[in-house]
């Protein structure tokens, strides 16, 4: 394609490194650029000012476009992220449940209110700073997502719940870059994110304090206190909210026992807290709800030999994807597997493609 034919794209800046050499590469590759950068929470929590929600990341990203040269905007979409993310990951917890915010951030936010806003501006697609690749294939006429070749930075998971219309209508630069490789660009090109740190927190909660986060935003839904129980149903302790713990957790539980205890269960209907041995957290088998096909749709019924994660920080392993109707699959490991926990996305990979994903039930 001829520089002459490039289009106009909007370039999603966070303004860190990844999103600035997004706007870079595209530049030098004849897109018509337009920065825009997603106002997404005001809150005053400590820290959230340098998020990629914060004001200086704003300033950052604005500093960025100027010196690349192309046009940038900041734009509001706080009251949709409070919505689509904030209320739903509130939601989630005071069920019982462990959100993954950052998902149905991309998915909400980024390639759906981005996307519509950059339609309405005449731009044909939107270009983020993900590490992962987005493929057609002709032979089965959909657009395949597949990992970055930085298997340490891959975002995949992420983004499992994209839609193939989505795909379509979107850009990784990055997906075939190592990180060394992008913050190295940066610094030739003289950019001030080269050597910005990188955020590991939750936009709106940079304190890592969901507790707190959720007593100050939605005070009169609090749960109450409750017993936590042992697996033998025992009562051994008592819990502060159901939304302060999560399946898996060993830390933070005030229970004193003789070897350590984990989160088995949250029952948001009795409000209790069930415990146990790190044995009694390992499961074979669960289901997902909300499932999204990406590499092929399956048959319903038949058994896929995929790759299962379960959530983002753990690695893949063997099992069977049995996709049910009702937009929901059984999943069964080949090996027991720790803390699966509700509420959290598991995605699967036939080799380096991301096969399909759904939410924990």
């Amino acid at each position: 394609m001829s520089v002459q034919t490039k289009s106009k794209v909007i370039i999603a800046m966070s303004g860190g490194v990844d999103s600035s050499v997004c706007g870079l590469l595209m530049q030098k590759e004849g897109y018509e650029c337009i920065g825009m950068t997603m106002r997404l929470w005001s809150g005053k929590e400590k820290g959230s000012e340098k998020t990629c929600c914060g004001s200086q990341s704003v300033e950052d990203a604005r500093l960025v476009a100027e010196k690349i040269g192309f046009p940038f905007y900041a734009i509001n979409f706080q009251k949709d992220f409070w919505k689509e993310v904030i209320e739903v990951f509130a939601d989630e917890y005071f069920k019982g449940r462990t959100p993954s915010p950052c998902i149905l951030c991309n998915e909400k936010m980024k390639f759906d209110s981005l996307y519509h806003k950059a339609l309405s501006i005449g731009a044909e697609k939107v270009c983020t700073g993900h590490y992962a690749r987005i493929e057609y294939n002709e032979e089965m006429g959909r657009w395949h997502l597949r990992k970055g070749v930085d298997i340490r930075k891959d975002q995949s998971y992420f983004l499992f719940s994209m839609t193939q219309e989505q795909l379509a209508k979107t850009i990784f630069p990055l997906g075939g870059y190592t990180k060394p490789e992008i913050r190295e660009m940066a610094l030739e090109a003289g950019l001030i994110t080269a050597k910005k740190a990188e955020s590991q927190d939750i936009c709106f909660i940079p304190n890592n304090d969901y507790a707190s986060f959720l007593k100050k935003h939605f005070p009169d839904r609090i749960p109450e206190k409750g017993p936590i129980k042992s697996t033998e149903g025992k009562v051994l302790g008592e819990h502060t909210g159901i939304h302060s713990v999560t399946v898996g957790q060993r830390r933070g539980l005030g229970v004193a026992f003789g070897q350590p205890l984990y989160v088995t269960a949250i029952d948001a209907n009795k409000n209790e807290v069930t415990v146990g041995e790190r044995n009694k957290t390992h499961a074979t088998s669960f289901t997902i709800k909300k499932a999204t096909w990406v590499y092929q749709i399956p048959k319903l019924g038949e058994k896929y030999k995929l790759l299962i994660k379960i959530r983002a920080r753990s690695k893949e392993v063997p099992g069977t994807v049995t996709p049910l109707e009702g937009g929901r699959a059984e999943v069964v490991f080949d090996e027991p597997q720790h803390a699966i926990t509700p509420g959290q996305a598991s995605v699967f990979y036939i080799d380096d493609y991301v096969f399909g994903g759904g939410w924990i039930e």
